[in-house]
C-alpha cells in the first residue's frame, strides 16, 4: 500500500507531505487542487509508461509547474511504500520537453538512482525492487466515466478482445462484461445483483458477439418488465451507464494495486451513492487502496472521519489535511461529516466572497 505522497511544485501544489490510508477520500469547492492531487498519480504513470516525451511535447509545461517555471525549477515526486519507494525529478529542456533529472528506488535506507534520463528505466529493470514497484505504479490510472453523451465511447462497441483491463474511460465495458460472463460468471451475477438494488427494472446482461461483425460487442440487456425484449447503452440514463460502470469496477475479480476515481457520484440517485459507497469499502477490504476526489455530503456520510482528506486553497496554494475521528467525536455524537462540512466545522468548503 502506498503509505506516503510527497509532491513539490506539480499545478497548484507548490508541497504536500500526506500519509495515505486504505480509504482516501478528498473533498473540496472547484478549483482547490483535488484535481491537481489525482492527476499527479496520472503524471507517475505516464512517467512509469515511458511517455513523458511526447506527453510533455503536447501538453503545456508550464501548466505543470507550480506558478509557471519562472518561480519552480523542478517538479518532485515522492511515493513511500513501507520498505519501498519511489522518487523523481523533473526538469524542463530548451525544446519545451522535460527530461528525468533523477529518477530513484528505495529498499528501507538503500538508495538506487539514475541521473538524466529521456524515460523512465523502471519499467524495463530486472531488479526484484523495481519489479515490486512496477505493479504499483503500473495501475496509476483515473477512471472517470463522465462522458455518457449518445456518442460516447462507454456507449459504444468495442473489440471483443480488448478485455485485459477495464478503460479508464469504460470504453470497452461491453467486452470486459462479456469476459467476465466467459470466466468469472458469479462475480457477473454480484455485479447484476448490485444493478437491481438500485435500477430495479434491470434483468441481466445478454452480452454476445455482434451478428453483423464478429468482433464487435455492444452493451445489452433485458427488462424485468419488457417480456423478453432486449435493450442497449443507449436505453440507459446517464447515471445507469455511470453507476454499471462503476459496479464493474469496483467488483472486478481482479483487483489493481489502486483504483482512483475522480468524481464517482457525478449524476448518480442518493441510494446508488450508498451502494457506491460499500463498495469502495468492499474493495479496500480485499486490499485495494481507493483514491477518490469528490463533492457529494451523501458520500462523505457513509464514511469514518479518519477516510476524508480536506482540500482548501490558501496562501497560492492547495493545502491538504485529514480528519481526525479523535477530534471531531463530540460533534459526530450529534452530526454528519456533511453536516460538518456544509456547517463550516470542518475545511473544503467553498469560500464565501
Amino acid at each position: 500500500m502506498l503509505n506516503k505522497v510527497i509532491i513539490d511544485g506539480y499545478k497548484s501544489i507548490r508541497h504536500i507531505d500526506l500519509e495515505l490510508k486504505p480509504i482516501n477520500i478528498l473533498i473540496g469547492s472547484n478549483g482547490v487542487g483535488k484535481t491537481n492531487f489525482i492527476s499527479f498519480f496520472k503524471l507517475i504513470n505516464i512517467i512509469y509508461e515511458q511517455r513523458l516525451y511526447n506527453y510533455t511535447m503536447q501538453n503545456n509545461v508550464e501548466r505543470l509547474f507550480h506558478y509557471g517555471l519562472k518561480q519552480t525549477k523542478e517538479l518532485k515526486g515522492y511515493l513511500e511504500f513501507s520498505d519501498n519507494a519511489y522518487e523523481v525529478i523533473l526538469q524542463p529542456r530548451y525544446n519545451g520537453s522535460l527530461f528525468i533529472a533523477e529518477e530513484s528506488s528505495y529498499y528501507r535506507t538503500n538508495r538506487y538512482y539514475i541521473s538524466n534520463l529521456d524515460e523512465s528505466q523502471i519499467k524495463d529493470s530486472t531488479t526484484f525492487r523495481d519489479k515490486w514497484l512496477r505493479e504499483y505504479l503500473q495501475s496509476y490510472k483515473i477512471y472517470h466515466f463522465h462522458d455518457t453523451s449518445k456518442s460516447a465511447p462507454l456507449r459504444g462497441y468495442a473489440n471483443i478482445n480488448d478485455n485485459r483491463l477495464l478503460r479508464t474511460d469504460g470504453s470497452n465495458l461491453p467486452s470486459f462484461l462479456y469476459m467476465l460472463q466467459q470466466k468469472y460468471p458469479k462475480t457477473l451475477k454480484r455485479i447484476e445483483l448490485i444493478i437491481r438494488s438500485v435500477m430495479p427494472y434491470f434483468g441481466n446482461f445478454t452480452l454476445a458477439p455482434s451478428v453483423l461483425d464478429k468482433s464487435q460487442i455492444n452493451l445489452q440487456w433485458n427488462d424485468m418488465e419488457s417480456n423478453g425484449k432486449y435493450f442497449d447503452a443507449n436505453d440507459l440514463s446517464d447515471g445507469s451507464i455511470r453507476f454499471i460502470a462503476l459496479a464493474t469496477l469496483l467488483l472486478q475479480p481482479v483487483l489493481p494495486k489502486v483504483i482512483i476515481v475522480d468524481e464517482p457520484e457525478l449524476g448518480l440517485h442518493p441510494a446508488a451513492i450508498v451502494k457506491l459507497a460499500g463498495m469502495i469499502k468492499s474493495v479496500a477490504a480485499r486490499g485495494c487502496q481507493v483514491i477518490i476526489s469528490t463533492q457529494s455530503v451523501n458520500l462523505i456520510n457513509n464514511f469514518e472521519a479518519d477516510n476524508i482528506i480536506t482540500v482548501d486553497r490558501k496562501d497560492k496554494q492547495s493545502s491538504f489535511n485529514r480528519l481526525d475521528s479523535e477530534k471531531l467525536k463530540s460533534w459526530l455524537n450529534d452530526y454528519s461529516l456533511g453536516d460538518l462540512w456544509a456547517k463550516s466545522v470542518i475545511n473544503g468548503q467553498p469560500t464565501l466572497l
